[in-house]
């Protein structure tokens, strides 16, 4: 496990205030560039749910964001990102998608979201190794 992993999973974990995926990727790269994780809720709060509206997983904002403050969000790693979620996930990056395929396979909500932030982590994790 990593840092940022733990932080990811501590934040899911807590259920008051509630920190959405893109919130639970941000805060732990934004808190170690020496952004309050207040500033980086509060930027990330309208990215849950596929931006409130089941557009681009929340998991995935989060992730470019992070890189974003990283000094990372070059358009090949963004591209790099994108492809690797899509084929982990049947070609969808859309909230909604997800969604609909995780409840269709049977399974729960939060387990799935999780997954996908802690997903999320591990591939900004990986795009800082090769820096």
């Amino acid at each position: 496990m990593s840092e940022y992993l733990d932080r990811a999973e501590e934040l899911r974990a807590i259920q008051e205030p509630h920190y959405n995926c893109a919130q639970s990727v941000l805060i732990p790269f934004a808190e170690r560039q020496g952004i309050n994780a207040d500033v980086a809720y509060r930027v990330a709060q309208a990215f849950g749910g596929g931006m409130r509206m089941g557009g681009a997983c929340g998991a995935v904002t989060g992730a470019f964001m992070a890189l974003g403050v990283l000094g990372l969000a070059d358009d090949e790693t963004l591209a790099w990102l994108v492809a690797r979620v899509r084929k982990r996930h049947g070609g969808c990056i859309d909230c909604a998608d997800l969604l609909r395929a995780n409840a269709e396979a049977g399974n729960e909500k939060k387990p799935f979201c999780d997954a996908l932030v802690y997903g999320a982590v591990q591939l900004v994790e990986e795009r800082m190794l090769r820096a």
